[in-house]
């Protein structure tokens, strides 16, 4: 059977997630590297709303949710135990009001903000984030898990928007948790530009 094929876009940080679940798993497949002013045709007929990531399964089911191929991708296999170090509530708090402040940080423009209160709004949840990495080296456990790597690649957004305002916060626990996952072999691995994808080898840290 042919390999899954996986839309994707390097920095989408729906995207960074869905790669980085799929290669701890050592799932193959064949990366499609989408221009999103120039959408093609085949990702549309596979997932109408045209964002990335989309994965189309070889036996013609498409996932076009991020949480759901991380999802799938550890169902089939989860050498590291991700699906232990899950939270939904998190997650949810992270994609919902966080992402809606991010985007209007990021954006001002875009979408008319304020981007200082949109930034003081983030710095909410930034600052949940630091009280749990208080009690546990990662965000649901003392390793890396679903949570770390459904969170982190939009904490990474968020910093990069401003990096010298972000490190002169006080959150040395967050900054400290950021750059680990960013020089990781995982990170490194899931970000290298290519047009296929290996499997990455569970041992990688």
């Amino acid at each position: 059977m042919p390999d899954p094929i996986l839309y994707t876009f390097r920095r989408c940080p729906y995207a960074i997630r869905a790669r980085m679940a799929l290669a701890i798993s050592g799932t193959w497949y064949d990366a499609r590297e989408v221009a999103l002013r120039a959408k093609p045709a085949a990702l549309l007929a596979a997932s109408p709303k045209g964002t990335v990531p989309v994965m189309v399964l070889s036996d013609g089911r498409v996932l076009d949710e991020s949480l759901d191929i991380m999802r799938w991708a550890l169902a089939r296999s989860d050498p590291e135990g991700w699906l232990e170090r899950d939270d939904p509530e998190l997650i949810a708090a992270n994609d919902g009001p966080f992402k809606h402040d991010l985007d209007r940080y990021k954006y001002p423009a875009k979408h008319g903000a304020d981007p200082v209160v949109h930034r003081e709004r983030a710095l909410a949840f930034l600052r949940t984030l630091e009280a749990r990495l208080s009690r546990s080296a990662q965000l649901a456990g003392s390793h890396r898990g679903l949570a770390d790597a459904a969170i982190m690649p939009f904490v990474r957004q968020f910093a990069a928007v401003d990096p010298l305002w972000f490190g002169r916060e006080q959150l040395p626990r967050l900054q400290a948790w950021l750059d680990a996952h960013l020089r990781s072999d995982l990170f490194a691995a899931i970000m290298a530009k290519a047009t296929q994808r290996l499997p990455v080898d569970p041992s990688f840290r």
